[in-house]
């Protein structure tokens, strides 16, 4: 199926932010960043924080971010050291949030040293390049407009024009269009689809550098300068680079958990669990295999595809402005 590039891995990107990312680099220089009560805070720690709250912090700068994270790692040790004077590690309280602390730190440790080192930017850029070969080349113009109120008045400008008038000159002069008569009537780059049927019909007919004769929309009559012609490029492999490997991450993720579940003896004991569970894969394989959602998928079932929409390019402009 032929899909836009931007689209596809940004549709899978979205769906790996929940991802763990520690940066194995991160635990190479284990270094000594500040101790409390004698016990040192490490790199390592920061990383492992960052790990988990980095994304909270927006778009600290890297030594604001950097300090919020040491003072939450003291804070960290100071409340552990609370903890045991108050005995509480200790008990089954304490050995159920420890087992599943353990868990977790394994699962991501799995997912840093064995999902996460599967990937390479060699991976990202075929897919890159096989998705590229399947964009079907798309026409764009670039075009200045002049709008006016009457054929009239359209005519009487193109007569200046063909005196040699300046057309950026009279567009500030003459257009009823405010968007864009400070800049000349200068509408950007478009394709097809973005602008009323009228107006694309003439300007994708003519060529570069051409002014149309009055075209009629609803908006009034133009007249239509061609500034250049050219076909849409693709996103450039560095700008989706990360969303591609980001993407591949989740599907190799998907698949090692749908691998680790097939070799797995998994029992449902809850009967509210077990039922809703139950009836929620009796509905899913009720719905048609190609309406079926990727993350709908029952336990045992293999992640579809994702199947993105087919989106506007993300530099479209809106249709006609006047």
């Amino acid at each position: 199926m032929k899909i836009r590039l931007a689209q596809a891995v940004l549709t899978l990107a979205l769906a790996s932010a929940a991802l763990p990312a520690v940066s194995s680099a991160a635990f190479a220089e284990d270094k000594v960043v500040a101790t409390v009560n004698g016990i040192p805070v490490t790199e390592a720690d920061l990383a492992i924080a960052d790990s988990e709250i980095g994304a909270d912090m927006g778009t600290l700068p890297p030594a604001q971010k950097r300090m919020s994270l040491l003072e939450f790692l003291i804070d960290n040790q100071l409340f552990a050291e609370a903890a045991d004077a108050e005995k509480l590690g200790e008990g089954p309280d304490f050995e159920t949030r420890l087992k599943y602390l353990k868990r977790r730190a394994l699962r991501e440790l799995y997912f840093e040293k064995v999902i996460k080192s599967s990937v390479s930017d060699a991976d990202a850029r075929k897919i890159y390049d096989d998705q590229v070969k399947l964009i079907k080349p798309e026409e764009e113009v670039s075009a200045r407009h002049i709008l006016v109120d009457s054929e009239e008045k359209a005519k009487e400008i193109k007569e200046k024009l063909k005196a040699g008038g300046d057309f950026v000159a009279l567009a500030k002069e003459y257009t009823l269009d405010t968007g864009t008569k400070e800049d000349g009537g200068n509408l950007g780059y478009f394709g097809r689809g973005q602008m009323v049927p009228q107006f694309e019909e003439v300007v994708f007919k003519l060529n570069k550098g051409e002014v149309s004769d009055p075209v009629k929309t609803q908006f009034g009559w133009h007249l239509i300068k061609i500034e250049d012609k050219r076909f849409k490029q693709p996103p450039a492999f560095d700008i989706v680079k990360d969303r591609i490997i980001q993407s591949q991450l989740l599907q190799k993720a998907q698949q090692s958990a749908v691998a680790l579940r097939a070799k797995s003896k998994i029992e449902f004991v809850d009967p509210e669990i077990k039922t809703a569970i139950e009836e929620r894969n009796k509905q899913i394989e009720a719905i048609p295999a190609a309406a079926k959602p990727a993350d709908a998928a029952p336990a045992d079932a293999k992640p579809d595809e994702a199947k993105p929409a087919d989106a506007k390019p993300e530099d479209a402009k809106p249709e006609e402005k006047k």
